[in-house]
């Protein structure tokens, strides 16, 4: 192979290097958010009485969900779904809420399903606080009795939400401790921390939390690494619980509902004494 084509070559591997990397920063927001506006059904779908809310963040955007009180309720969740879909994925979440004697709140992002507006990291932290803010003033929820609830990207946002408004407690999902160092694992050949216009910093949320943790995460995730859930247990304050899954992202909470149950259902008993 002659000098001349070696030459060629390592120019035309930089030039796509820098190419994807320049992809990778100015198109992040497609990977972070994976919003759908197609409403597949309703909660009546799986025979559940339901009330349609409607929300307005602190910037004026107006915001959708669904509240499913339960009567005799021991507590009510407010769930923060993660980066894609919308609230019409949710049902079995409701059901196993339900099943599990809680009240819930869903609610979907600006830009999610009839959601207004496009998403944005610090519009996705207003918006779950105008949904803490429905539950509080006027759903009338006490905020000794609501669970924050985050999945994947809902973590980070149901954190921050946890930090300033200290519910009963926060449950953590198959979340990250961070988008940068979620990316670096994801993208190793790419500078993602340098290229990173996201945060959501999980972790640093996480240690100026003041309430009860239960995190929940499986060994089989090939998305986000089983050692983001460890590490997010291993920051936050006593009280605090750790359910280890099986099962992928996206279908452990279904795939190995018997011991995501258990789990939640010891954490009510033993730790918030409901």
């Amino acid at each position: 192979m002659s000098l001349r084509l070696v030459v060629a070559i390592a120019v035309l591997a930089a030039v796509g290097y820098v190419l994807a990397a320049a992809y990778l920063y100015f198109f992040q927001k497609k990977f972070v958010y994976v919003p759908s506006t197609h409403i597949r059904g309703t909660p009546a779908l799986v025979g559940m009485l339901y009330e349609e809310v409607a929300l307005v963040a602190s910037d004026g955007v107006r915001l959708t969900g669904w509240y499913l009180p339960l009567a005799a309720a021991r507590g009510t969740v407010l769930f923060c779904h993660g980066n894609a879909g919308n609230i019409s994925d949710l049902l079995g979440v409701a059901e196993d809420a339900h099943r599990l004697g809680l009240g819930i709140l869903l609610f979907d992002y600006r830009g999610y399903g009839q959601s207004a507006g496009t998403p944005s990291e610090e519009g996705t932290y207003r918006d779950a606080a105008a949904a803490w803010d429905y539950l509080v003033s006027e759903a009338g929820v006490s905020p000794e009795r609501i669970v924050v609830i985050g999945r994947s990207l809902g973590g980070p946002i149901a954190t921050r939400l946890a930090r300033d408004k200290t519910p009963a407690a926060l449950f953590l999902e198959a979340t990250f401790t961070s988008i940068p160092e979620l990316g670096q694992e994801l993208y190793p050949i790419f500078p993602v921390r340098l290229l990173a216009r996201y945060e959501y910093p999980t972790l640093e949320y996480l240690k100026q939390v003041r309430c009860p943790v239960l995190v929940s995460h499986s060994r089989d995730d090939r998305l986000i690494a089983f050692a983001h859930g460890q590490r997010l247990y291993e920051a936050a304050d006593q009280p605090k619980a750790f359910t280890e899954l099986r099962g992928g992202h996206n279908s452990a909470f279904s795939d190995d509902a018997a011991t995501y149950e258990a789990g939640v259902e010891a954490f009510l008993t033993e730790v918030l004494g409901w």
